[in-house]
């Protein structure tokens, strides 16, 4: 993992309110997040459902904006940002993709056509993640209603891959996957991050699949930042067994 004079991502004081029709600020969703991200680092974020992560992820992809607080990129604040140039640098695959009517291949394509990049670029960034992956060239013509759940979820992963963003935001991108599947995405994913100092921040319930692939960890609990620590440092016994009892609202819980 390589620093720079700035985070990748920085995160201060947000704050993310719900609406509600009879109080003018709503209620907290996320509360007082504050964190840093370095280039080049593999980060999961866990959490029990409804504890926030998609939301967090959304805010770091602009699709939501904080109710108070900061987001920084490379030192520059978000809202000094143009949005269009942000999303091409950060980029979210969010856990339910959809090829909207278009073929594999079709799907594969299409951000890169977004981007402009010339039609060679395209064949050989698509052919080289496809292979990365493992997909098979049987399934370029096949439409979403022809693929699995796990062949659709494959491909949004290559499709994320092909735009080469400095910044990978993946919602759940293992969870339709068989554990040889999601091992061989994770390793793909390592592979980047190293190759390319691409920065990855990743929401998985899967701890024993997180466990061997990040760096760091965050753990949110109703909408609050409880855990930020070096997978080094991380009990993660303790931590699945807090994370059963907040979904069960089980009072035990064991910071």
């Amino acid at each position: 993992m390589e620093t720079s004079q700035y985070p990748k991502l920085k995160l201060e004081k947000v704050y993310l309110y719900g609406s509600l029709p009879d109080k003018k600020q709503g209620y907290p969703i996320l509360q007082d997040i504050s964190f840093e991200i370095f280039k080049g680092e593999k980060v999961a974020i866990v959490g029990y459902p409804g504890a926030g992560k998609t939301l967090l992820l959304r805010l770091i992809n602009r699709l939501s904006t904080p109710s108070k607080g900061r987001i920084f990129w490379d030192g520059q604040e978000y809202n000094r940002v143009p949005v269009i140039l942000l999303r091409k640098q950060i980029v979210l695959m969010p856990q339910e993709s959809k090829l909207l009517g278009m073929t594999v291949q079709e799907a594969l394509d299409y951000p890169l056509l977004l981007r402009n990049l010339p039609q060679q670029v395209i064949a050989q960034r698509v052919r080289k993640w496809r292979e990365k992956l493992q997909i098979s060239d049987e399934w370029l013509k096949l439409t979403e209603t022809q693929l699995s759940s796990g062949q659709r979820q494959l491909i949004a992963i290559a499709r994320v891959l092909a735009i080469e963003p400095q910044i990978l935001l993946l919602d759940e991108p293992t969870s339709s996957l068989d554990f040889t599947t999601a091992n061989l995405v994770l390793r793909t994913l390592k592979w980047i991050s190293q190759n390319y100092q691409t920065t990855i921040v990743m929401v998985n319930h899967r701890l024993d699949l997180v466990e061997g692939f990040c760096d760091r960890l965050l753990h949110l609990h109703e909408g609050c930042l409880i855990l930020n620590q070096t997978k080094n440092m991380v009990n993660w016994q303790k931590l699945n067994q807090n994370i059963h009892n907040a979904a069960y609202k089980k009072d035990d819980f064991d910071f």
